[in-house]
């Protein structure tokens, strides 16, 4: 799978530990940036990204600042994102399960190395369950994609 990932000053040491640990799993990264702990913007990283999975160029996503918040927020904005904001496993595959979710943030200064890892391997193994969970994705792509003038 082709995996996109980024982070911001506060998500930078976790995300560097994140890229091989994906990488043997078995998957492709590609690192959206930050390349440093100097204090960025985390928008200018999660909006690219985000985008770059919504026009299908990566199969997921993995977004990491320092709560997490910044960088879901972000990636929430992005049209045919679905970006959960996880900091444990059961969420990481429940939101895979039954929300389809294409981008997983996590919080760099509030989960450990090992509980990242934990989280992202749960999350990019885990496939989406379809059935009664399909209609209720249809209905947040339909109001994603209406009008809002």
């Amino acid at each position: 799978m082709k995996v996109a990932i980024c982070s911001d000053h506060g998500g930078y040491e976790l995300k560097m530990r994140l890229i091989p640990f994906i990488e043997e799993l078995g998957h492709t990264v590609f690192d959206f940036g930050c390349y440093g702990t100097a204090s960025v913007d985390y928008p200018d990283y999660a909006f690219p990204m985000a985008e770059a999975v919504a026009r299908g160029e990566f199969e997921r996503g993995v977004a990491v600042c320092g709560t997490g918040i910044g960088v879901s927020i972000c990636c929430n904005k992005v049209r045919g994102v679905r970006c959960a904001l996880c900091g444990d496993v059961l969420s990481a595959e429940l939101t895979r399960r039954h929300n389809d979710s294409n981008v997983l943030a996590m919080g760099g200064r509030i989960i450990g190395v090992e509980t990242g890892k934990a989280i992202a391997a749960a999350w990019l193994g885990t496939e989406f369950d379809g059935g009664r969970h399909e209609g209720r994705i249809a209905k947040i792509t339909e109001y994603e994609n209406r009008d809002n003038e």
